[in-house]
């Protein structure tokens, strides 16, 4: 049904296009097949190799915190909440970047990295966990492979992953590929994608457990902070800003979860591990 209304859409912009314009109907064609092909043919193995190229891009960027405890923790928290997500059988993977911008990324096939620049401005676990839950939520919708699909043009975005999906790992496959990746890390994910995956995130934290307003205060925190801040400059091209984000929550959400408000939010925890880890640091 996706592959016949896709194919309906661009035959729409076959006829709408303006007199004289050339096309290839039989390119408009494959496109639409590849289109199909590349949202159903990626198994999960091939979705967690596209992960790993994607986690290797932000490790170049920024190398891991040098924590093992905090690493420990954070790694904790994201690994309970996604036993609790769609996919709990992906072999997630969580880590903190030792980057003093304020992020947090996920990447196909269950990745999922926060900077310290983020943690160090979270009060606790119940925040650290609604960040988490967005960026699952993520990997569950499988949000970045539909960004590569569209990314570099309709038809390439399709093909890199039509071609990765039938003919599996080559160098040139893979260049193109990291290509794609570094399309969507600047240009970020759709608006609704986005704001999908904060509604996903407030009901998997408090399905974990949680306070679900974890989330909306980390929004809160960073509606609070100067848009001029440098460390905020990647968070705020690729994301809706916080305060669209809160008013979307706040239609989505209602009143429907506040009976799990009085969920714990474990600052005690995070402030002994995290903060407390932090000042070890300073003082080594």
């Amino acid at each position: 049904m996706r592959t016949r209304n896709l194919l309906t859409a661009l035959l729409l912009c076959v006829f709408a296009a303006p007199a004289g314009a050339q096309f290839n109907l039989n390119r408009l064609l494959d496109t639409a097949k590849n289109l199909g092909q590349a949202s159903t043919e990626i198994n999960e193995q091939q979705e967690v190799e596209i992960g790993k190229e994607y986690a290797s891009l932000l490790l170049g960027a920024a190398p891991l915190l040098d924590n093992a405890e905090v690493q420990r923790y954070v790694n904790r928290v994201g690994r309970w909440l996604s036993i609790n997500s769609e996919r709990p059988d992906l072999n997630w993977q969580f880590g903190v970047l030792d980057s003093p911008n304020v992020n947090a990324f996920a990447t196909p096939g269950g990745f999922v990295l926060v900077t310290r620049g983020l943690m160090v401005r979270l009060r606790n676990e119940g925040e650290l966990a609604g960040v988490l839950a967005h960026e699952i939520a993520h990997v569950v919708k499988k949000h970045h492979l539909a960004a590569l699909r569209k990314g570099a043009g309709m038809q390439a975005g399709a093909n890199i992953l039509a071609d990765f999906a039938s003919r599996g790992r080559n160098q040139m496959i893979t260049d193109k590929l990291i290509s794609g990746m570094k399309e969507v890390m600047l240009r970020g994910l759709d608006k609704d994608d986005e704001l999908e995956s904060d509604r996903m995130a407030v009901v998997l934290a408090a399905r974990a457990g949680y306070d679900p307003y974890g989330l909306p205060a980390t929004l809160q925190m960073l509606q609070s902070m100067s848009p001029g801040d440098s460390g905020l400059a990647l968070l705020f091209a690729t994301h809706p800003a916080p305060t669209d984000r809160l008013d979307a929550l706040d239609r989505s959400m209602g009143t429907r979860l506040d009976r799990f408000a009085a969920q714990p939010d474990v600052a005690e925890r995070f402030t002994r591990t995290v903060q407390g880890s932090s000042r070890a640091s300073q003082q080594k």
